[in-house]
């Protein structure tokens, strides 16, 4: 490799990995907050929290990488402009496809990265995510038991525990039950205890109060208990059996997908296919990016205002890419054997790019043409 093509590939991955760490913290901490509200809320600890935030990470880099590598590109190709390091190696004769060759190799090393990253990691993470998700909310202690503050587990029912001893003995219970329309019925009870019985977990309260107040005739009723069991298990929904995404799939699943799968996801075969591919065609459009970024810059000569102009265009034709892939992969989820038009951006970002390295190479076609029309360039 020339010692141009190291240089570039040097500044390249240096922005590549400034731009993605900057923007996997937006993104992380924006998903960070909503974790946070829900489970700290939840009463988790703070290790689950940082164990679900970075079971997300995957996704969230799936997301930025390919953006990452367009503002990188853009960004190079801006500075090595300015400082007219392009105008000097144009000179020595590299045309602007030669001058693309170490945006191409960053574009393919960036896609292999993606192509672990989407083909093994994501779906990893998030079936390991989704299997956290269900322990969590089956954890009636998580969901239940949080000392010193009033919870609602369920519509209409209202649980505060003042203080729950290392015995996991529960101290002075409130329990408020309004789901009837004409009684609310309240229990307290000095201790208690959680238990599991045959028919689901059980709530057994030592020496309390039941008050029965009728809201019609706002008659109240009172009644002493030693002992008193308490059905807790309809207040939490099981995910036994649970149904997996199509995020917590394989890529070879997705690719032959059989009967049962489509029944367990609700996807068509069609569907699934589409998705399986997508993930390779998320992969190559973070090459297609880079090169856009980079391609487009390369069409403006120098101006004082400098090159938002470019950018701009850039950024219209990235939408104009994932334009083709809507409708690539609408017309895929019809018909199974439409599939390679899942790659349809990947092959129009490819013709937008040599498109514009060819206006790049030849700026005078493109001016003569203009005066021919009697237009002032």
């Amino acid at each position: 490799m020339a010692r141009f093509d190291r240089y570039m590939l040097s500044q390249l991955f240096t922005l590549f990995g400034f731009f993605s760490l900057v923007l996997v913290l937006i993104y992380w901490i924006n998903r960070a907050v909503r974790l946070f509200d829900q489970l700290i809320a939840d009463g988790q600890s703070a290790w689950v929290f940082l164990e679900f935030t970075a079971l997300t990470l995957p996704q969230i880099i799936r997301i930025v990488v390919p953006l990452a590598a367009f503002a990188a590109a853009t960004y190079v190709t801006n500075r090595m402009a300015t400082e007219s390091e392009l105008t000097v190696v144009q000179a020595t004769g590299f045309s602007a496809f030669r001058l693309a060759r170490p945006v191409l190799v960053f574009g393919l090393i960036v896609a292999g990265m993606m192509m672990v990253l989407t083909h093994y990691l994501a779906p990893t993470s998030s079936a390991r995510l989704a299997d956290r998700s269900a322990e969590v909310a089956d954890n009636m202690t998580a969901r239940l038991l949080t000392e010193g503050q009033f919870s609602n587990p369920a519509t209409g029912i209202t649980l505060y525990i003042r203080e729950i001893t290392p015995a996991g003995e529960l101290l002075d219970i409130f329990l408020s039950d309004n789901r009837l329309d004409d009684q609310n019925i309240t229990y307290t009870a000095n201790r208690a205890y959680l238990v599991r019985g045959n028919d689901g977990p059980q709530l057994v309260m030592i020496d309390g109060m039941l008050q029965t107040l009728e809201t019609d005739s706002q008659r109240l009723f009172t009644t002493t208990f030693a002992d008193f069991a308490y059905d807790i298990g309809a207040l939490i929904a099981t995910t036994d059996g649970r149904n997996r995404s199509v995020a917590e799939l394989m890529t070879w699943e997705l690719l032959s997908p059989t009967p049962a799968l489509e029944e367990e996801t609700g996807r068509s075969a069609a569907a699934l296919i589409v998705a399986g591919h997508d993930r390779s065609d998320q992969a190559l459009l973070a090459t297609v990016a880079a090169l856009i970024g980079f391609a487009t810059l390369l069409t403006g000569g120098f101006s004082r205002f400098g090159v938002w102009r470019q950018i701009i265009t850039a950024v219209f034709l990235l939408i104009l890419v994932k334009v083709l892939e809507s409708i690539g992969a609408s017309i895929a989820r019809e018909n199974p054997a439409f599939w390679p038009l899942v790659y349809l951006p990947v092959f129009g970002g490819g013709l937008i790019v040599w498109g514009l390295l060819f206006s790049a190479c030849r700026p005078a076609l493109f001016k003569r043409r203009a005066k021919l029309s009697g237009v002032e360039v």
